[in-house]
């Protein structure tokens, strides 16, 4: 960070209309991408430890897959220009997949081969086994297969020195059957991104306690090590404080020193009188926003040294409306991919009315489902407030509803998120 505060870079943001008091989700996720930039560090791994790491650097192909002219089925691999010569060919021989036919081609001749046998360089087209006739040694083609059918050349999938994977890609399962068939045993990837979470107030318990009157179980950290786990990041669970300035402080300060992110839930509401508030502008540069949202309004981002801060609603709903609107892409442009997943918005009908506010987008908890005549219909999950998060769990998809959107009527068209792409 320079020497100007989060607050006097705020008034100098690209986003139309900077209102700490009223922020839309564009304005918000715009202004938080101007901070962010990734982890650079890297290390060196086996493959099978780099499912949903990033990728340091180009990695390019020693190879050509495949490395060699090869079939693509079963059949009878023979020369095509011989057709118009002979009515039918002589079986010369067989190939199969794992070593090389080497015996010399013989006009009029054909060679019995099986997928993924080398193809000989004499040979040009393969024919697949249910057009053919054989008659003893013989065989009589029943259709003429142009030339170079059925044959997988070198360098069709991959090509020598072609480029296979930008730096900051996110390998997936696929990619690490690709690295495997280049012959590449270890990749070079970034290091993990670290990631602290607490949660914040003196009523909440951990579930290993008995529960006490006027105190609640805290789920928000559970629900949090469930998100960051799905992210691949390196997790530190700081545990519940209580509202001590003290140890608010030190979890605070321990927490920005070790890690490149830290997340809080609860504590953060613009005008809240509470401990977090004054902590935080001790100790960093962080800006307190009301989003034009539902569920989530208060929200909180900044810096605390050189580590990113995220202070999240306390309500169980809101947390994780938040940090998928949010704080997940912010971590993965933090982890150095170079494409963050972007949850498509589907458009499908509504099959019971919703009532809403205009002002504020909202983010419903609905059930995507088929109906008998095969259609894609959304409904809601019931009641939806912020502190209930068995609308959560019974939810599959967010209803996206626009902040100009007012009560929508069954039938109309919708946007729906798909939690399974977020979850």
């Amino acid at each position: 960070m320079s020497k100007k505060t989060l607050a006097q870079l705020a008034a100098m943001t690209p986003c139309d209309d900077y209102d700490p008091n009223s922020m839309s989700v564009a304005q918000a996720k715009q202004f938080i991408r101007q901070y962010l930039h990734p982890v650079q560090e890297t290390e060196r791994i086996a493959i099978r430890d780099a499912l949903d790491r990033v990728c340091a650097q180009a990695i390019v192909s020693p190879i050509n897959v495949p490395d060699y002219d090869n079939s693509a089925m079963d059949g009878y691999a023979f020369v095509h220009a011989e057709l118009a010569q002979f009515s039918q060919l002589r079986i010369a021989g067989k190939a199969f997949a794992g070593s090389a036919y080497t015996d010399k081609h013989q006009p009029g001749t054909c060679l019995r081969i099986m997928t993924g046998a080398v193809v000989p360089a004499d040979v040009d087209t393969v024919i697949a086994q249910e057009w053919v006739e054989c008659e003893g040694e013989n065989i009589r083609l029943q259709q003429l297969p142009p030339l170079g059918a059925n044959i997988r050349r070198a360098g069709e999938d991959i090509a020598a020195g072609q480029t296979v994977f930008e730096q900051g890609h996110l390998f997936q399962v696929a990619d690490i059957g690709l690295l495997a068939s280049l012959g590449i045993a270890e990749v070079e990837v970034l290091r993990p991104l670290r990631v602290a979470f607490f949660s914040t107030g003196d009523e909440l318990l951990d579930i290993s306690q008995p529960l006490q009157a006027g105190k609640i179980y805290d789920s928000n950290r559970y629900t949090l090590f469930a998100m960051l786990k799905k992210l691949g990041v390196q997790i530190s669970d700081l545990g519940a404080i209580p509202d001590q300035a003290d140890r608010l402080e030190a979890t605070l300060l321990t927490a920005a020193s070790a890690h490149d992110v830290v997340i809080s839930s609860g504590g953060v509401s613009v005008g809240e009188a509470d401990l977090m508030k004054p902590l935080l502008q001790q100790h960093g540069q962080v800006l307190f926003w009301k989003i034009a949202m539902k569920p989530g309004r208060p929200l909180a981002y900044g810096k605390i040294g050189e580590a990113h801060y995220f202070g999240l609603p306390g309500n169980p709903v809101a947390v994780m409306v938040t940090f998928y609107q949010f704080v997940q892409s912010a971590l993965q442009i933090l982890m150095g991919q170079s494409h963050p997943y972007e949850v498509p918005l589907l458009t499908v009908k509504l099959a019971q009315g919703l009532k809403k506010a205009k002002g504020r987008m909202e983010f419903q908890r609905g059930y995507l489902y088929c109906d008998e005549q095969g259609e894609w219909r959304v409904k809601s999950t019931g009641n939806q407030s912020s502190g209930v998060l068995s609308s959560m769990s019974r939810a599959n998809c967010l209803i996206v509803l626009d902040e100009d959107c007012g009560h929508v009527e069954a039938g109309e068209l919708v946007q729906v998120q798909l939690l399974k792409g977020l979850i």
